[in-house]
């Protein structure tokens, strides 16, 4: 069986993009609910997996805004086509001045445009935000960033996610996860992908024990089908959530290799988790469009923990 993968607009250092077909597949078939996600992030997982029907919520607000902006219709292919050669040409002709001019407009300003030009320009995608709420992230050092098959590349990028968000219906909220739980029948499904506790993560709010809890509270306390994705250990610790919480569920494993950080030899595998509350079994697909993690990742292992 074989699945075709589309990687979404916006970049993230934790996007889930390998791992859809994994998660895809323990998906029942009989499932006709709304999907749910409380942590939609950078959309990858919805956008692939999603029923006819989807609520996808985040604290970022950015996120939300983005796409949006694109369901509405006021962020379309030739807003972005246009927007992104311009940017991009004065990107070429004045080099890191000009991402920094664009950060700066995007942190007072906050346009979603604006927003998609530091995600596909700052430093290895990623999604940082400091204290008072501004983005961060350092320039990639590519003043030839946006050339003109990047552009056709983002550009084709937003024209799908533009018709799978209007042919899945996806509606978008920026709330707290517990409010979107909330909102959750137990006809649905929740995806969660929250940050991986006790790692490196790119989030607009901070994660810690307490969260982490409040998580298994709410899921817990749902009476829907619910997947969490989470870590499970590397070669140096395990997740110690998974035996303190999340052990009381089914449990499914495989390695996977996140981009993080600058430098290859940061690239460590790790064992990546999903938690369900419903008897999953997840059946390999071939991926027939390869992504940039390619080159570092070992063939999937699915294993029960």
């Amino acid at each position: 069986m074989s699945t075709k993968i589309y990687v979404p607009p916006i970049k993230s250092q934790g996007i889930k993009t390998k791992l859809v077909p994994w998660i895809k597949s323990i998906v029942p078939n009989d499932f006709d609910g709304l999907w749910i996600e409380p942590f939609m992030g950078t959309g990858a997982v919805a956008f692939n997996v999603a029923s006819q029907h989807s609520l996808l919520s985040d604290t970022n607000p950015h996120l939300i805004n983005f796409y949006s902006s694109v369901a509405s219709g006021e962020i379309t292919t030739e807003v972005v086509k246009d927007y992104l050669t311009r940017e991009g040409a004065l990107l070429l002709e004045k080099g890191e001045d000009h991402y920094y001019f664009i950060r700066d407009r995007f942190n007072a300003e906050h346009s979603p445009l604006d927003f998609l030009f530091v995600n596909r320009a700052g430093f290895n995608g990623m999604i940082r935000f400091n204290r008072k709420g501004g983005f961060n992230i350092p320039f990639c050092r590519k003043p030839q960033r946006f050339a003109q098959a990047y552009v056709t590349k983002i550009v084709n990028q937003v024209d799908w996610a533009s018709k799978i968000i209007k042919a899945k219906h996806l509606s978008f909220k920026c709330q707290d996860f517990t409010k979107t739980i909330g909102e959750a029948s137990s006809q649905d499904i929740i995806y969660c992908d929250p940050p991986y506790i006790d790692r490196h993560v790119d989030y607009y709010n901070g994660w810690d024990e307490s969260h982490e809890r409040e998580l298994f509270n709410k899921l817990s306390e749902f009476k829907g089908k619910f997947i969490l994705s989470t870590w499970h250990h590397n070669d140096y610790r395990e997740n110690e959530y998974i035996k303190k919480l999340w052990s009381k569920y089914n449990v499914i494993t495989r390695e996977h290799f996140y981009h993080l950080g600058g430098k290859e030899e940061n690239r460590n595998p790790v064992v990546e988790a999903l938690v369900t509350n419903f008897l999953s079994a997840p059946v390999d697909k071939i991926i027939e469009r390869p992504i940039q993690y390619t080159l570092f990742e070992q063939p999937a292992k699915y294993v029960t923990a």
